[in-house]
């Protein structure tokens, strides 16, 4: 061996060495990171206020895959959603954690929710009201939802330059069909129920009138429940808020325009202030912070943590409850959260079903449904894990119509709120055919087939009677099973559910009076009627989702440790506001897309409410 091989080989070995004790290093430094995010659970001061501030849409499940999800926000990208289940774990904790006197409840950045869920987070901030402690909410401009939670508070206050605008429900469809037949693009429609609206916004320039009675009747009750929470919270009269909002366009004239002195005569807001003298008042009650110079105060994005690690430790060894939210559209195959997957949906009952220590289940349905074959798919998943012996019980959200109802069906008990959107028993199936548009710019089809099908489903073809009595057997036949699964699940007779069925949507009061629903209460109440089937005193409520992976969690965990919370003012969406203009006809065209695969058949209720 020559020196010159020696002194080389010396040298690979000591580089090799340098390489694994830096990979080393690596992994020490990466895992006390690690360790360190997963194991943080934040300093709670020994007197604070709990921030609740929602931001964007407040929603039953957060919309696309987790760490999707976290990357967007890391980016700025992506639409704002706030989980509502984080916000009541958090109030819920705080309503009898010492530490914690006071919650403020900031709105600014809030853009809405439906009925059913501001009544889930309304609950809770009763209930931290109930344990002698105080809600202080402050807004520039009270939205009617905004307004709904602001309600809730022991002190309300407005900015000086602020507003309280309530408009009641409405429900306006952007129709299509002009448009459509200027492009030549022929509608086939094929449905069941004489209430089944859900294809009008192809085939009229117009509300029909079956739709018009059914949206007044739903919306009307909407309303008025709107109107008993808010009053019955802020201690008005019955007709408080229709004198408010009737009186509202002559009232801020009269009052020199000035809108928050109005709000403040109707007895909506305790006081006109602006955010700094609110801050003051919060540094009244719980303390300055030397650090921000504001209010010393926890965020719920951080308390969540410390809710969250207590409730675990509680819970350890105890039977369980779970819950699994079935929340938006119901597509066929695996989706991300924030829709119904036939595949993947099923895939968690199927786990619970399995698991030992889960004695009971709770399915919290938000969907105004989708596709009957995802929603069949789930319905079966059902009925195993009913014939396993393990109680189900549904709590409906703000909507459960079509095939959100459909998967509702082999529940033991069902659960609904008053401002509930249910039923919308039926089915149909789109086929749009656009051989007329190909016309107009001098493009034709022609040809042969072997068979009397053969090319009938082409959309550049007029549809053939052979497969337009094909679509509507299979309606029919779909529609027929669909009540027959709420007729066994409801026991009653198939002619008692088509009475009621037929498309029609009901309000959950309504659906309560004619059989659909079993109670009226909240997703607590549900919880503890499935406790009670299960004969369980001493148990633990957790969510069912997928298990998120270790890498996946770490992302989550970092991206939790950079959220900043603030009473912060609010930020400027201009062309987010200009594009959600054109939302109505977007949704609409979408819709389109999504319902008209001509093999499949769908139960949809198109009963959005703004």
């Amino acid at each position: 061996m020559t020196v010159r091989s020696f002194f080389s080989g010396l040298w690979r070995g000591l580089d090799a060495l340098r390489k694994v004790l830096h990979l080393v290093l690596l992994l020490v430094i990466f895992a006390i990171v690690v360790g360190a995010l997963r194991g943080a659970v934040p300093r709670i001061p020994s007197k604070a206020a709990l921030l609740v501030a929602p931001q964007g849409e407040l929603v039953e499940q957060l919309s696309g895959a987790p760490v999707e999800r976290a990357l967007q926000e890391a980016r700025g990208e992506g639409h704002a959603e706030t989980l509502l289940w984080d916000l009541t774990d958090s109030i819920h904790a705080a309503a009898s954690d010492t530490r914690i006197p006071v919650l403020a409840l900031d709105l600014e950045k809030f853009e809405g929710a439906t009925q059913v869920t501001l009544e889930e987070l309304a609950n809770a901030l009763r209930e931290f009201r109930a344990s002698g402690k105080k809600v202080i909410a402050y807004g520039t401009e009270f939205t009617q939802e905004r307004y709904y939670l602001a309600a809730q508070a022991d002190e309300v206050y407005l900015d000086p330059m602020g507003f309280v605008l309530l408009t009641g429900y409405d429900r306006y469809p952007t129709y299509l069909k002009g448009a459509l037949d200027k492009l030549g693009v022929d509608i086939n429609v094929f449905r069941v129920g004489a209430f089944k609206s859900a294809v009008e916004p192809f085939t009229r320039t117009g509300m029909s009138a079956e739709d018009r009675e059914e949206s007044r009747s739903y919306l009307n009750a909407l309303w008025s429940s709107y109107q008993e929470a808010v009053t019955r919270a802020r201690k008005l009269p019955s007709d408080a808020l229709a004198q408010y909002v009737g009186s509202f366009a002559k009232s801020v004239p009269a009052a020199g325009g000035d809108a928050a002195q109005v709000a403040l005569r109707a007895k909506l807001v305790t006081g006109v202030k602006s955010r700094l003298e609110t801050e003051q008042r919060l540094i009244e009650l719980v303390g300055r912070d030397d650090t921000t110079g504001s209010f010393k105060s926890v965020s719920t994005s951080d308390y969540v943590r410390y809710a969250r690690a207590d409730k675990k430790a509680r819970a350890a060894g105890k039977p369980r409850v779970g819950v699994i939210v079935a929340a938006g559209n119901i597509l066929d195959g695996d989706q991300p959260p924030g829709t119904v997957g036939g595949e993947s949906t099923a895939r968690v009952i199927r786990e619970a079903r399995l698991d030992k220590d889960v004695k009971a289940v709770v399915l919290r349905v938000d969907s105004p449904g989708g596709s009957v074959l995802a929603s069949e798919q789930i319905y079966r998943e059902l009925l195993a894990l009913h014939a396993a012996g393990k109680p189900l019980v549904v709590s409906m959200s703000g909507y459960a119509a079509s095939g959100g109802y459909y998967i509702a069906a082999p529940a033991d008990e069902i659960w609904a709120s008053p401002a509930t959107l249910t039923g919308s028993i039926g089915i149909f199936a789109i086929v749009p055919t656009v051989d007329k548009t190909l016309g107009k710019v001098g493009v034709s089809v022609d040809g042969v087939g072997t068979t009397p099908l053969s090319g009938q489903l082409r959309i550049d073809r007029p549809l053939g009677e052979e497969v337009r009595a094909f679509l509507q057997s299979q309606i029919s036949r779909g529609y027929d099973e669909f009540v027959a699964r709420v007729a066994r699940g409801r026991n009653k007779t198939r002619e008692q559910i088509d009475a009621i069925a037929q498309g029609r949507v009901w309000a959950g009061t309504d659906a309560h009076r004619v059989g659909l629903v079993d109670h009226i209460g909240s997703f607590d109440d549900a919880v503890k009627a499935a406790a009670r089937r299960a004969k369980l005193t001493d148990y633990a409520a957790d969510f069912i989702e997928p298990e998120l992976t270790w890498a996946q969690q770490l992302v989550l965990q970092l991206r939790d440790t950079a959220r900043v919370s603030f009473l912060a003012g609010p930020d400027e969406r201009a062309l987010g506001q200009l594009a959600r203009r054109f939302d109505p006809v977007t949704r609409e065209v979408a819709k389109l897309s999504r319902f008209s695969a001509p093999n499949r058949l769908y139960a949809y209720c198109f009963c959005e409410v703004r």
